[in-house]
């Protein structure tokens, strides 16, 4: 048999191994009680080692429905989110609804379970319609750069690149709520970043099997070379700063909007970027 067969093989098997364990969208499965509880102690922890800096949730309309985009960063272990999350649930409350998408592998990787008691999603077009339709003031956070944005090497750490995906400018004319982008910084510090690993996706075909259009290739704690990040890595202690900007309308066409949202997040980017004196410690 073959090395390709034998790679073959080996990928089927993981699909099914993986494709069973990704969880239906029961929206049940956030859990305010639980996510109240844990509120104090992740936000000191994220307030320690990240210095968390979050500003502007002021602008995110308190009594309906939105869809919250922000450019992403720090591979499988992306701090921006986890840094959100906590400012969100602390600003409005955990019973608010809040929901966040993000890839199979991540909502039924072993270990993981907790994410969905936060709010975390499939990335699915049918899970984000439930969530934006979960009560009267929910909140979605999606990333349309996904895996192409946030294994983007370290030195392209403060460009907002979604990778032409504008898919959620039609998910929120659809549901016919404004775009409010989220731009953070920090979180492409975390590790050394060196190569979206797009072509070796493509080589070793688990772009087609489990939908990884990347398997990325970084420098990470504790693995040193670390190659696509599957297993997550220990994040270092960056300084994460996110800032939320002004709400933008969904009247004009996929292309207006989609420039419309970028160049808000890029604008907010360089912002926090001008103010940061060395990377990680910020």
């Amino acid at each position: 048999m073959s090395a390709r067969s034998l790679l073959d093989d080996a990928l089927g098997w993981a699909k099914k191994q993986v494709t069973p364990q990704v969880p239906e969208a029961d929206l049940d499965h956030r859990d305010p009680d639980y996510i109240r509880d844990r509120l104090p102690g992740t936000w000191l922890l994220a307030s320690l080692y990240f210095r968390a800096d979050v500003r502007g949730l002021h602008r995110i309309p308190p009594d309906k429905p939105v869809l919250l985009v922000g450019n992403h960063s720090g591979g499988n272990v992306p701090p921006d989110t986890f840094v959100f999350t906590l400012a969100f649930c602390s600003y409005f409350g955990v019973e608010r609804p809040f929901f966040q998408l993000a890839h199979n592998l991540v909502v039924s990787a072993p270990g993981l379970g907790w994410l969905r008691k936060f709010g975390t999603v499939a990335a699915t077009p049918e899970n984000a319609r439930l969530a934006l339709q979960a009560g009267r003031a929910s909140a979605l956070l999606v990333y349309p750069g996904g895996d192409y944005e946030v294994f983007r090497p370290s030195w392209q750490r403060n460009v907002v690149d979604f990778g032409g995906r504008k898919g959620y400018v039609q998910l929120a004319r659809e549901a016919r709520v404004q775009i409010v982008p989220v731009a953070s910084v920090g979180g492409q510090e975390t590790a050394l970043f060196l190569d979206r690993g797009q072509w070796l996706a493509r080589l070793l075909g688990v772009d087609k099997r489990l939908r990884l259009k990347s398997v990325p290739i970084s420098l990470a704690l504790p693995w040193g070379l670390n190659i696509s990040d599957l297993a997550g890595h220990v994040p270092l202690p960056a300084k994460i700063t996110i800032e939320v900007q002004d709400p933008i309308d969904v009247d004009g066409d996929d292309d207006t909007v989609d420039e419309a949202v970028r160049a808000s997040l890029q604008a907010g980017v360089d912002r926090l970027a001008a103010e940061r004196r060395f990377p990680v410690i910020g």
